[in-house]
């Protein structure tokens, strides 16, 4: 069984933090880059970061503003996004994926995608 799981959201007030993890079951995630999404109430999903399977390459996109931070430990099949200064704006439900080569926007691309996690940020 080939699969995905996101943990580490929940609710917290502006300007707190949360971290989010992406664990790997079935697979090698080290061989994959993964790339985290996100969709907000009433609007299309979007793209947050990526990380290549060795970890040498990020990629954020500007909604991140400075405050998100992808890692990844390959030796416990799992990949990180530390989220700080978080805000109503960041509410949403974030998705991990893996592809077995570049990462990308591309979302058909991925190979596996976990189901979901919501982060809400409210006061």
């Amino acid at each position: 069984q080939l699969r995905l799981v996101e943990s580490g959201g929940g609710l917290v007030q502006p300007g707190e933090s949360l971290r989010l993890s992406c664990a790997a079951s079935g697979f090698a995630l080290e061989t994959y880059g993964v790339a985290w999404f996100r969709q907000a109430p009433g609007k299309e999903r979007e793209g947050v970061s990526w990380i290549r399977s060795t970890g040498t390459k990020i990629v954020y996109t500007d909604l991140t503003k400075g405050r998100f931070t992808v890692s990844r430990d390959n030796a416990k099949n799992t990949v990180y996004l530390q989220m700080n200064s978080l805000q109503p704006e960041d509410t949403a439900v974030y998705y991990c994926a893996a592809v077995e080569g570049e990462p990308t926007w591309d979302e058909p691309g991925y190979d596996y995608w976990g189901q979901g996690i919501q982060v809400t940020v409210s006061s």
